[in-house]
């Protein structure tokens, strides 16, 4: 199975996806990973120094995925989902020949987020189906698809972590509150940890169950008998 991942920025899988992108790499998949923008914008550093140590941050972080990720180059926070964004896309789509594309949700809080996942729609076509990634803090996503990374979290801190320029432990403390509350809507225990999708069916992509990993398990609520306390 091959997997096409999309992010805006240099840290985005890391803190959106990272989780569910090692559990498919347990189960043997693929992957190209692609960094939309130089990250030029994201720090005080010189532009120039920026990306290179943004780039040396995400080579570092994706190292456990067996993968090195692409850098599109386009301008961090300004984003646009024109023809030369669509045009990347498909150019990528195409070499990389994958089961699936997974994004940001096109309701993201970054524009830039929202400019690539609006592109990757446009781009992908019938090449695959697009699953796309929570948002930040969970606001006006309404998952259809979670994915268990509980044995996968640490891992998901360490990758998050590697991005040092970006104050880290912010979204380390974000990515575990978020991973949570989701493991939590599927019952799970304090120590369970999952992560969120979207998916929109259109044709010819129905049904993209068999593309992901395991879902949390079923855990039903066990009512109290009447009488007890």
């Amino acid at each position: 199975m091959r997997i096409l991942a999309l992010g805006a920025h240099p840290d985005d899988l890391e803190i959106f996806v990272f989780g569910t992108l090692l559990a498919w790499r347990a189960m043997g998949a693929e992957f190209a990973l692609a960094v939309a923008t130089d990250g030029a914008a994201g720090g005080q550093q010189a532009p120039d120094a920026l990306r290179k140590i943004r780039r040396a941050e995400a080579e570092a972080a994706a190292a456990p995925l067996g993968v090195l990720p692409r850098f599109l180059g386009f301008p961090d926070g300004a984003l646009l989902p024109d023809a030369a964004l669509v045009t990347a896309l498909r150019r990528l789509i195409d070499e990389a020949d994958p089961h699936l594309v997974l994004t940001h949700a096109p309701n993201d809080y970054h524009a830039d987020h929202r400019a690539l996942s609006h592109a990757a729609s446009q781009a992908v076509g019938f090449a695959a189906p697009l699953l796309f990634a929570d948002t930040m803090r969970g606001t006006g996503f309404a998952p259809t698809h979670w994915v268990d990374v509980t044995a996968h979290f640490e891992a998901k801190c360490a990758a998050i972590r590697a991005h040092a320029s970006q104050d880290p432990e912010r979204f380390v403390t974000a990515a575990t509150a978020q991973a949570a509350f989701r493991a939590g809507e599927c019952n799970g225990g304090p120590d369970d940890r999952a992560e969120a999708f979207r998916f929109e069916p259109r044709f010819p992509f129905a049904d993209i169950r068999a593309l992901l990993p395991p879902a949390p398990a079923v855990s039903p609520v066990r009512l109290r008998s009447k009488g007890r306390s």
